[in-house]
């Protein structure tokens, strides 16, 4: 049997895009794998939202979703669904929180979603002594990946710059640009994909081919 791959999202900033990353992940997988979406950020729970909108549309194909409570709600989960699925997405509260070392501890890959401003850079080094604190314990592969990007504006560039020095972190080469796709997508029980926006289409399906290629 294949081995589960999991797959975290932590950030302790609101609104950088760790819901939008999860969901466009976990819906796109979906389409190949058999997938499990834990939603860790409660009581907001946008990703069991999402999910669950997905589901009364038909939508939800191979893709399941739960929710943790706390870190050893998560644990446990994990632990007892871990074989009924190819892939687990891990969707992290946005605070430095019990629930984001159990992630950072189980994760095969750590995604760190950072939108285009000098606040999420900044307060993404905040993340860096868990990530530290956890490869003392085990190998951690935690990369970046840009969210509402403006590749081709002069702050996201020294941004982008500014991050590569600060937080030393690998950044995916994907990004998920700055889109309406991605907003209504995230509300409707879609994927950005399926928004009929070719740009976000591609930026997402690309997203996802880089994940599978790192997760061999």
């Amino acid at each position: 049997m294949t081995k589960t791959k999991i797959i975290g999202l932590a950030q302790v900033k609101g609104g950088a895009g760790r819901s939008t990353v999860a969901t466009n992940l976990a819906g796109e997988l979906a389409r190949f794998h058999d997938v499990l979406l834990i939603d860790c950020d409660l009581p907001q729970g946008t990703s069991a939202s999402w999910a669950e909108l997905r589901r009364e549309a038909g939508k939800a194909g191979r893709l399941r979703a739960n929710t943790a409570t706390d870190h050893r709600d998560l644990v446990a989960k994990v632990e007892y669904l871990r074989d009924t699925a190819d892939y687990i997405i891990l969707d992290g509260p946005p605070r430095l929180a019990e629930m984001s070392r159990a992630i950072l501890a189980m994760a095969d890959l750590c995604l760190v979603p950072v939108g285009a401003s000098a606040a999420e850079v900044w307060a993404t080094s905040d993340l860096l002594k868990l990530i530290e604190d956890a490869k003392k314990i085990r190998k951690v592969d935690a990369r970046l990946i840009w969210t509402r990007f403006r590749a081709y504006t002069r702050i996201a560039q020294e941004l982008a710059e500014e991050a590569d020095k600060a937080l030393q972190l690998p950044a995916l080469k994907a990004i998920l640009g700055y889109r309406v796709a991605y907003a209504e997508a995230l509300g409707q029980g879609k994927t950005a994909a399926e928004m009929g926006d070719p740009e976000a289409r591609n930026e997402v399906v690309g997203m996802v081919a880089e994940i599978r290629r790192i997760m061999r």
